[in-house]
């Protein structure tokens, strides 16, 4: 019979030898995984903030949860509510940006289908809630990002500049060695693009939001991830106006994670010991912005 690796009284000391000389890991003959190794965990481990279900006929707060993001998606504004990711450097890669816009074929049978065609012309850019380059590992995944349901109207200069600046940092944090979980959203109605205001689009099927926020949860790579978030964990909070003149730096817009819950009604971080959700939940970053 084939005796696995290691197994023998030879090959242990092979291995004994090669482990002393630093030329493999202690975890190579063992099944046990590396807890310092990337991974992609459940987008939704911190919570789901608004207790979103599948249930049709609760339309303004619909769940749809796919192996890239989960969200809640409101029928009647034609955007989610929110959008919630993992991203770690397990989700990155070099897969290119598919530019795939298109309908969300998981919305229920009858369900206004938004597309690409109703942002033409509208001064609004298609703004991503989970980004493109945050899904780069396969063509499926950064396919994935170009549903409709992922979309919002965004004034350019918040899409290209004050929101692609976050973007870019929160994948620096990666690079940092850290995994991020990551909540976006939007609400209230009527925002400024380059052909100036408007509350809907496509003949009031698609809501304008008036503001679009976003929070960030810093952690070193690791395992059982709501337990590990405490008292010191890095929150990034940030709630910006939905329009072509805000400041290109988002730094400006940092605001609390409790500021983002009044504003919406949503429980974000519910997932995390009420202990720990109330010190961070009430601060407002001041850490490094690159």
């Amino acid at each position: 019979m084939f005796l696995p690796f290691c197994t023998t009284l030879s090959l242990r000391r092979t291995l004994r030898f090669l482990l002393l000389a630093g030329l493999v890991s202690a975890s190579a003959c063992t099944d046990e995984p590396d807890p310092t190794a990337p991974t992609r965990d459940d987008n939704l481990a911190l919570g789901n903030p608004s207790g979103a279900t599948t249930d049709e006929k609760q339309p303004t707060n619909y769940l749809l949860s796919k192996p890239q993001f989960a969200l809640s998606y409101h029928r009647d504004r034609g955007i989610p509510n929110w959008v919630s990711w993992h991203l770690s450097s397990a989700w990155l890669g070099s897969a290119p940006r598919q530019d795939d816009f298109r309908t969300d074929a998981a919305l229920p049978r009858g369900w206004y289908q938004v597309t690409t065609g109703s942002y033409t012309g509208s001064g609004f850019d298609r703004g991503h809630n989970c980004p493109s380059a945050d899904r780069t590992r396969t063509l499926d995944d950064n396919s994935a990002t170009f549903l409709m349901t992922n979309i919002m109207p965004q004034a350019p200069n918040n899409n290209q500049r004050t929101w692609v600046g976050l973007e870019n940092y929160c994948r620096t944090l990666v690079d940092q060695g850290n995994e991020l979980y990551i909540i976006c959203g939007s609400y209230g109605r009527g925002g400024t693009g380059s052909n100036g205001y408007a509350t809907t689009l496509d003949d009031g099927r698609v809501t304008v939001p008036a503001r679009c926020w976003k929070v960030v949860v810093v952690l070193p790579v690791g395992t059982d991830d709501a337990r590990r978030v405490s008292a010191d964990t890095r929150v990034i909070a940030i709630n910006t106006p939905n329009r072509n003149d805000l400041n290109s730096d988002w730094a400006g817009y940092r605001t609390s994670v409790d500021a983002i819950e009044q504003a919406t009604g949503l429980d974000l971080l519910s997932a995390v010991s009420t202990a720990v959700q109330a010190t961070i939940e009430a601060r407002v970053d001041n850490g490094p912005t690159q």
